[in-house]
């Protein structure tokens, strides 16, 4: 059976060996003598290829002290042949069925005291890696990783920007599918297309919680028929070509809300998502931004119905460090992206959920999504 890897956009050369360079000097940084890194996310961060992870193990060994090699089944190689591998100074290490890869990462490392392996490598290739490596302590790389991946650049920037844009068109075009007497998966569908009409490659996520299920802030869709009067939360997004992810929820209402208290209500949460972008600057710790959209809630009443985080870091993942909630003090720094989303969510009645990926900037912050934030009336 084939298996195939998606190939898009990768950075230049010189970028990814920068980035190689950086990811050995934290493993240094950090007492980690390899980090071991899987197909993924963090392997498309440091190679410009994510893979694909299988039965079979493919890794990238990257030594704190030492040239990086890549180990792949021989049958897989094909798919990294995009892999600028002479330039990046990382060797190409095949193996067939039959060899022992897992000796071959063993082979490469020597005798290791700290090996480091990516947070979602399958566990039958890290009991393997553990029995290989003998007395090794084996961690976790995400620690290590999220140093480097949480600092975009400038190419980085540009691609969220791309992508806050084009999942902005979308929601410009809600008003094309949302109505009375069509089920929430119709127009889903229909959003899903869209997204993909404007760029992305594909809908990673399409949230359509009209009425009651607006509530439930990871709802998905239902054969829920939507009807006049609801307060519908959608929350949409995907990946760009170049890897970079959107993520965008407005709320809507089908011709005039039905419930009274709705109007008062979302004015809490707009007021909420204002003070939560407005503290967004370097220096600030990520629980304080937490804590602006959340005290305004709070005080307004509503805090038992705000039952998730602030936001949540976005690049290559649509969530990765770093996490906006309390208890966490790191303090922001130019180049961090991340979502701002508070919510109201009144079970058995309605919800409403506004949220924008931000960037934080040398003196302050910026939006890379910008659609109104009102509460948006359609026709019905």
């Amino acid at each position: 059976m084939s298996r195939r890897s998606l190939h898009t956009p990768a950075p230049d050369a010189a970028a990814l060996r920068a980035r190689l360079d950086r990811a050995r000097s934290a493993a240094a940084a950090a007492d980690t003598d390899a980090l071991l890194i899987a197909p993924g996310s963090d392997l498309r961060y440091l190679i410009g290829q994510a893979g694909g992870s299988f039965e079979r193990l493919t890794t990238l060994v990257v030594p704190a002290d030492g040239a990086p090699a890549l180990v792949v089944p021989k049958l897989e190689a094909p798919g990294y042949a995009d892999v600028p591998t002479e330039e990046l100074g990382v060797e190409l290490l095949t193996w067939v069925d039959g060899d022992d890869p897992y000796a071959l990462v063993a082979d490469r490392l020597g005798k290791p005291g700290r090996v480091a392996v990516s947070d979602f490598t399958p566990a039958l290739h890290v009991l393997a890696l553990r029995a290989a490596l003998g007395e090794a302590e084996q961690t976790l790389a995400g620690p290590v990783v999220r140093e480097l991946r949480m600092r975009k650049d400038a190419a980085e920037i540009a691609s969220l920007r791309d992508a806050g844009a084009a999942i902005d068109r979308v929601h410009a075009r809600v008003h094309e599918w949302l109505r009375p007497g069509r089920t929430e998966a119709e127009v889903g569908a229909d959003i899903a297309a869209a997204i993909v009409e404007e760029g992305h490659l594909q809908a990673d996520f399409v949230i359509v919680g009209s009425g009651p299920n607006g509530a439930s802030p990871h709802h998905d869709v239902s054969e829920r028929v939507i009807e006049k009067g609801d307060v519908v939360v959608v929350d949409i997004g995907g990946p760009l070509p170049a890897g970079y992810n959107s993520d965008s929820t407005r709320t809507y209402a089908v011709g005039e809300p039905r419930d009274a208290d709705v109007a008062e209500t979302y004015a809490v949460l707009q007021r909420a998502q204002a003070a939560a972008v407005a503290a967004v600057k370097p220096g600030v710790t990520a629980e304080a931004v937490d804590a602006a959209a959340r005290d305004v809630i709070a005080e307004a009443g509503f805090g038992e119905y705000f039952i998730h985080r602030t936001g949540h870091g976005i690049g290559l993942d649509v969530h990765e460090e770093p996490y906006i909630i309390a208890g966490n003090a790191l303090p922001l720094e130019p180049g961090m992206a991340f979502s701002v989303e508070p919510g109201i969510y009144q079970p058995g009645r309605w919800g409403a959920r506004i949220e924008d990926i931000v960037i934080v900037t040398a003196d302050g912050v910026e939006s890379v999504n910008n659609r109104p934030h009102e509460l948006v009336v359609l026709d019905a």
